[in-house]
């Protein structure tokens, strides 16, 4: 199965810089001047769409909210490192993404950041064995 999370956003071009800051790959055959499509993992995309384009796929127009709408979802994916979680996080905010929390548990290390749309994302590690229970 492919997954597709599509972002409405405020400039097609601002987006796209700022997601090829992160490092992601951007697909020319998906993008053009009204959206960009990054794939980051096998098979999974990001899809940044101007908001008129979102707005008239399938009738979702109400959806789309004004441009200071949050995010709805937040996008958790895991990374193979903590430093991996850093790096991309540190890039986030280097390229103008807004960096929140750091959460630290004994099975897991997140960070959050969310882009200059305000989409939410949360990047993390699992730790390959957690420490056992007292």
């Amino acid at each position: 199965m492919s997954l597709f999370i599509t972002c409405p956003v405020e400039s097609v071009e601002r987006a796209t810089a700022f997601y090829r800051a992160l490092g992601w790959t951007l697909d020319p055959a998906m993008s053009g001047e009204q959206a960009s499509c990054f794939a980051i993992a096998p098979e999974q995309y990001v899809m940044l769409t101007s908001r008129e384009l979102y707005a008239s796929v399938g009738g979702s127009e109400e959806l789309v909210g004004g441009p200071d709408t949050p995010s709805k979802v937040t996008v958790s994916f895991d990374l193979d490192s903590r430093q991996a979680v850093d790096d991309l996080v540190e890039r986030a905010a280097a390229a103008g993404g807004r960096v929140g929390d750091t959460d630290e548990y004994p099975f897991m290390y997140q960070r959050q950041f969310d882009d200059p749309d305000g989409y939410h994302w949360s990047p993390f590690w699992m730790h390959p064995e957690p420490p056992a229970a007292p």
